[in-house]
């Protein structure tokens, strides 16, 4: 995991970032992967819901949503 690095709940809408690492157990990873989301993959954050509501990101041509307390366990890297 690189200084830059950030959980991907906390960056602004519409902004691309690679993922660094997944913080969480091997079920959570799991899960993560079998929805297509794996270590250095770029991910754009779609949209986020107001109040703790759940985000939006776009993966590999398809849109996903996740909840917030998954969303802190994947640290990002926002490309600029």
């Amino acid at each position: 995991m690189t200084a830059d690095s950030i959980e991907l709940d906390k960056i602004p809408p519409k902004s691309s970032a690679k993922i660094q690492q997944i913080k969480g157990g091997h079920g959570l990873i799991q899960k993560l992967q079998v929805m297509g989301i794996r270590t250095g993959q770029i991910i754009t954050l779609s949209s986020k819901q107001p109040f703790r509501g759940p985000i939006t990101i776009k993966i590999n041509d398809r849109e996903l949503t996740l909840g917030r307390g998954m969303a802190k366990k994947i640290m990002v890297e926002v490309i600029r």
